[in-house]
């Protein structure tokens, strides 16, 4: 739920285009307009490198042109913008500019689903009304009994204290999470067909592989062939899911498919649009928590620290105040956490040009975006990446969004100017992700659990955390390229 898009979960929305007729392509530009990078490849342009490493190459576009360019993707033109201070321009409007569009051609390029009598504002108001205030305080109840009970079960093959298990890192977090949101979210092995969420597991893993590729549209035939397959299985597996009182299912996704029975939706396209929830709901959590884990691994003094944090709050008075409650005053742990976000959240915020705009920037120039282009901002770069905004920005420190008191700094400068938008990994405005407390919650309460209970370290003391995946940039959270090689038994004393 790391990202702004679709139905305010999260879109993942990579740069490939839209097709467009080819009389919008050749209509002459005028000086008022961003300066233009079409590429050396006639139509192309600069599809391929934008989708191999979209961070590498708008780094050098932006090393180039400055905070906005145009660039030709795909027959396409995408403008890019990337000074923070402007981008309310962008986020405010959506009279010019609309984010539905390219959403729903994603929709049909991943999930294979089409709504037609959908409407987002009714599924916002539905959702909000799930994952905030007394509900919200549910489902994170019920997610931190399954949690629970899971890491039990990955402890019991250590026949005893001394005995190590091994995994990799990212696969223990993804599995771990994963299988507790959907218990959480979708019920599971309460369904009528007793679904085994480490079924469901596997085979959205495959899937999940093959996103980006069929979001781009550059499947091989034979990862066609297995695209279609896993989204059928996951489409059975998840048929049960959200069918009356008995199902086990989650309020929220009960009334989400009463939503979709009400707008006339089949049972098909029902299950085809719990693939797009379940995605939504459990593609970035996993991820995020392996960066945070792996980033506490490798920096010893930012784990001592939110050791302490969390050794504090397990010796208070649980009569005076409950777990989950102490667990929501964890400013050094938050810090953590809003850093490894900063290092690893990198979605897309993208807009269709739907009429003509001129586009005010923060320092007075103004640019006129065509109808029929698209808009593009990528946080990642600037702000969460940018060396004037967060000083050695490659770098994990994990008190970055502290003061030195221990409260919440949230003071960060360019070019002089105080910034609204130092970090965005949950999107922004209207359009920001629904579903924002309840990730944190699971995260926090995850690694809470794994620290309280697990002695938990590197095979190999000298191994740093891998490299990124770039094929993932737009997409959400990003995921590593390999693992990490971690050990783990339960602690002497919880």
């Amino acid at each position: 739920m790391l990202q702004e898009g679709h139905k305010d979960h999260q879109g993942h929305q990579p740069p490939e285009p839209l097709p467009v007729h080819p009389a919008v392509i050749q209509k002459a530009r005028s000086e008022k307009e961003p300066p233009l990078d079409k590429g050396v490849i006639p139509w192309l342009g600069h599809a391929l490198e934008f989708g191999r490493d979209a961070a590498k190459f708008l780094n050098r576009m932006k090393v180039k042109h400055g905070d906005i360019f145009t660039v030709r993707v795909a027959g396409r033109y995408v403008t890019v913008l990337l000074d923070p201070s402007s981008y309310d321009a962008v986020i405010e409007d959506s009279v010019s500019l609309d984010f539905t569009r390219y959403a729903q051609v994603l929709m049909d390029r991943i999930f294979s689903l089409q709504l037609p009598h959908h409407n987002p504002a009714v599924e916002k108001a539905l959702t909000k009304q799930h994952f905030e205030g007394g509900s919200l305080s549910c489902l994170s109840s019920t997610m931190h009994c399954h949690l629970q009970s899971l890491l039990l079960q990955a402890q019991r093959p250590c026949h005893n204290q001394t005995d190590w298990n091994t995994d990799g890192l990212f696969s223990f977090c993804y599995s771990l999470l994963f299988r507790a949101g959907y218990l959480t979210l979708f019920g599971g092995e309460q369904n009528n067909n007793r679904t085994d969420p480490t079924d469901v597991y596997e085979e959205y893993r495959k899937f999940d592989n093959l996103l980006t590729k069929m979001a781009r549209t550059t499947l091989k035939p034979e990862e066609k062939r297995t695209a279609q397959s896993v989204r059928g299985r996951l489409w059975e597996l998840l048929a049960p899911a959200g069918l009356g009182e008995g199902s086990g299912s989650s309020p929220w996704l009960r009334d989400y498919r009463h939503l979709l029975q009400e707008e006339g939706a089949d049972e098909e396209t029902q299950r085809r649009a719990l693939l797009l929830q379940l995605w939504a709901t459990q593609g970035n959590v996993g991820p995020a928590a392996f960066w945070l884990l792996g980033f506490l691994l490798t920096n010893p003094e930012a784990m001592r620290a939110v050791r302490r944090e969390f050794s504090s709050i397990s010796e208070q008075d649980s009569a005076k105040c409950p777990l989950l409650d102490r667990l929501q005053h964890t400013p050094v742990f938050d810090s953590a956490l809003e850093e490894t976000l900063r290092l690893s959240a990198a979605p897309f915020i993208t807009r269709e040009v739907v009429q003509e705009k001129t586009l005010q920037m923060a320092n007075g120039q103004e640019y006129q975006l065509r109808r029929g282009d698209r808009v593009c901002l990528f946080p990642f770069i600037s702000p969460q990446m940018d060396p004037e905004i967060h000083q050695e920005p490659q770098r994990f420190k994990y008190e970055r969004f502290l003061n030195k008191d221990g409260s919440v700094k949230k003071d960060f400068f360019k070019g002089g100017r105080r910034l609204k938008y130092y970090t965005m990994p949950w999107g922004a405005g209207t359009n920001g992700c629904v579903g924002k407390r309840f990730a944190i919650n699971s995260i926090r309460q995850f690694v809470y659990l794994v620290l309280s209970h697990l002695e938990l370290e590197r095979c190999d003391s000298e191994a740093q955390m891998p490299e990124v995946n770039s094929s993932r940039y737009g997409f959400g959270m990003l995921q590593p390229e390999g693992d990490l090689a971690i050990r783990y038994k339960p602690r002497h004393s919880h």
